[in-house]
């Protein structure tokens, strides 16, 4: 390649700006996408009501009523629970720590998934033997006990549970992001960076990088769904928040001791975790569709 040649092709922008017809056009295929907009509903209204819902809530969640199992009714829509608490207001309150705890986790799991996976992916050799055995090692547990393991040995609370779920998923993003590199770092693009003289981290993280959000934005979407269920899975286990924050996993915890003579305690917050992770999975797929990426795992 001719020094003109290696200069046109490093000039080519590596992440392209879509025009306004090309924008316009990839919200019509998102509009088009029925589940997409559906599970996007379901989390635009559960995040207004993460963010304002503990201001709006009918009822204190923490104060007592004298009236214990009370069953739904136009003073308490979703019943009261064993000391007479009102359930939709505690539900309300613990949507906010829910979806701290999913979206942190994703977070999480994204930025040290995606660091290990352009790392893997670019360099090859003994580093990519050493990050896909790793990768194999947290493959073989399954998360939730990998998360149950590292909580019980590292103490409960919203921090641990975070960066313990999160590191239980963050195989997840690094994959995806190994194939993606492995497949870009042969693009022409890439070999006239590299000749040009650019640097490992400047071709990884302002070549490679803006070319994969797609399907990290995608797996993002799934990881979340996947914190909230874990860790609402963990608090009713017992490893999870402060027993005085409400949260769902919490509050269905404390209604199984009464499923027979008050359903309602475990079964609404029970609900609101299903709708929840039903519409983030919906919006992934949709994502999935809409910007026809592949490779991304399946996590519905």
């Amino acid at each position: 390649m001719t020094d003109v040649s290696i200069a046109s092709a490093a000039r080519v922008p590596t992440e392209p700006v879509p025009s306004v017809s090309g924008q316009r056009r990839l919200l019509r295929r998102l509009r088009g996408e029925r589940k997409a907009v559906l599970g996007l509903a379901i989390v635009v209204i559960l995040t207004i009501v993460a963010i304002i819902g503990p201001a709006l809530a009918p009822h204190d969640p923490e104060a007592n009523d004298f009236m214990l199992f009370q069953e739904p009714s136009r003073d308490h829509l979703f019943g009261t629970d064993s000391f007479g608490r009102d359930i939709l207001s505690r539900m309300m309150a613990g949507t906010r720590v829910s979806f701290t705890v999913g979206i942190s986790v994703a977070l999480l799991s994204m930025a040290i998934g995606v660091t290990m996976g352009m790392l893997a992916g670019y360099f090859g050799g003994w580093l990519d033997s050493l990050i896909s055995r790793f990768l194999d090692l947290l493959w073989a547990f399954p998360e939730i006990i990998l998360a149950v393991g590292m909580v019980a040995v590292f103490g409960a609370g919203i921090r641990n549970i975070i960066i313990a779920v999160a590191i239980a998923y963050l195989d997840d993003f690094a994959r995806v992001v190994r194939a993606e590199v492995l497949r870009l770092r042969e693009e022409e693009y890439t070999l006239a960076a590299r000749s040009m003289g650019a640097g490992h981290g400047r071709i990884m993280f302002r070549h490679m990088l803006p070319n994969i959000m797609a399907p990290i934005i995608v797996q993002a979407t799934f990881a979340v769904g996947l914190g909230i269920l874990a860790e609402s899975g963990l608090t009713f286990l017992g490893l999870g928040v402060d027993p005085s924050t409400p949260t769902w996993g919490l509050i269905i915890n404390e209604g199984r001791d009464f499923v027979r003579q008050a359903w309602w305690i475990s079964v609404f917050p029970g609900l609101a975790i299903m709708i929840t992770v039903l519409g983030l999975n919906l919006l992934g797929d949709g994502l999935r569709d809409t910007l026809d990426v592949r490779g991304v795992r399946d996590q519905t």
